[in-house]
């Protein structure tokens, strides 16, 4: 059985967000650390061990069928946020409007490391990625209230830079300028 295999690259930790309330907006506020459960981080809009299912796995289940929430945690790098501002025209793209919750830098091609990888804190904290996160047009609206006339791009910029989805495998807490050790799956891509 192929094991996780540490890999020579860390991400430092250069923001933390929490959305209160998908229902009003999907804008996160910075926090200065974020301590995590299996649940994910207390009180965040996206915590919780089980989740409705949404249009990602529709294919799957019916809309709003309970299944497990591997979407705790939403992570985005400064470098495709930088890449993906520079496309839509705008000098930066602020993570509250994509409703992040974690932004790290020093990975490359961030958005595209295998699922299952894992991303390590010091505290112990440990994150398994799950998938791409596709871009959608929740956070083209946070963008057009901030940029009038630049939420329309946001899907075309974003496409494979949008970050991955998580899920915390073991708790721990996230601060500021951690750095995370990423390890990756030890297989070879899918070749069907």
């Amino acid at each position: 059985m192929p094991a996780l295999t540490r890999s020579e690259y860390t991400a430092t930790i250069r923001w933390l967000g929490a959305v209160q309330s998908r229902a009003k907006n999907l804008r996160a506020h910075a926090i200065p650390s974020m301590p995590l459960t299996l649940q994910g981080y207390e009180g965040e809009d996206h915590s919780g061990l089980t989740r409705a299912s949404c249009s990602r796995v529709k294919a799957l289940y019916p809309l709003g069928s309970t299944i497990r929430n591997t979407r705790q945690l939403t992570l985005v790098s400064t470098e495709e946020l930088a890449a993906i501002a520079a496309d839509m025209g705008l000098a930066q793209i602020d993570p509250e409007w994509l409703g992040a919750s974690v932004v790290v830098t020093g990975i490359p091609d961030f958005s595209n490391i295998p699922p299952s990888s894992r991303l390590c804190a010091p505290s112990g904290a440990s994150l398994t990625i799950d998938m791409q996160n596709g871009p959608c047009n929740w956070p083209a609206r946070e963008i057009e209230q901030e940029a009038p006339g630049k939420g329309a791009l946001f899907k075309t910029a974003a496409r494979n830079r949008r970050g991955v989805t998580a899920w915390v495998e073991h708790p721990g807490t996230l601060t500021l300028g951690d750095q995370m050790t990423l390890f990756v799956p030890g297989q070879r891509p899918w070749q069907p």
